[in-house]
């Protein structure tokens, strides 16, 4: 017995994929492989480098752990990591200084959009850095300002005392009234 061909018979009904459709390069975007930062672009003409991301409880299930009495928060060490990501990035890789300003606070559903800022040269010697959050599903809120600080170039100091000796030869104790 023979079977029937139509059964057999396909015609796909797809959206044919336009080329670059879903690749940042097609915004004009950079990737850059790091957690919590996916895009990198240069700003025209000034030397600024802007990482960007989204961060998410869902995305991110590590942050649930980062709770501060019911609310999420990206701890101060997810800052710094940030700020050493996109200074290693564009060959500034020491933090010189980094201020917390405010906390970057995650939604318990959706996310937030995070930009770091990596501003140009300066005649200082260093680069100014900025990191800033929104809401991802209100792109007309303004940016909420976490942390800035200095970037420096070069490699790290050599410390100028022995790392395995503790306490320092040199050191000496200091009475808690006398720190001012």
């Amino acid at each position: 017995m023979d079977l029937p061909t139509y059964a057999f018979q396909r015609e796909r009904f797809w959206i044919p994929v336009r080329a670059g459709v879903g690749e940042m390069s097609a915004a004009g975007l950079g990737a850059i492989d790091h957690p919590l930062l996916s895009a990198v672009t240069e700003v025209a003409g000034g030397g600024s480098v802007v990482f960007s991301g989204r961060l998410s409880p869902v995305v991110q299930p590590w942050l649930v752990d980062h709770a501060v009495n019911g609310t999420v928060l990206l701890p101060g060490t997810g800052l710094l990591e940030l700020v050493v990501r996109a200074g290693g990035e564009v060959g500034w890789p020491l933090v010189r200084e980094l201020t917390l300003q405010a906390p970057l606070v995650l939604p318990v559903e959706g996310g937030v959009q995070v930009q770091v800022v990596v501003g140009a040269e300066e005649e200082s010697g260093g680069r100014a850095v900025s990191i800033h959050s929104r809401p991802e599903d209100d792109v007309t809120a303004p940016w909420t300002g976490h942390a800035e600080g200095l970037l420096s170039a070069g490699a790290l100091p050599e410390p100028t005392f022995e790392l395995a000796q503790w306490p320092p030869v040199d050191a000496r104790p200091v009475e808690v009234g006398e720190v001012v």
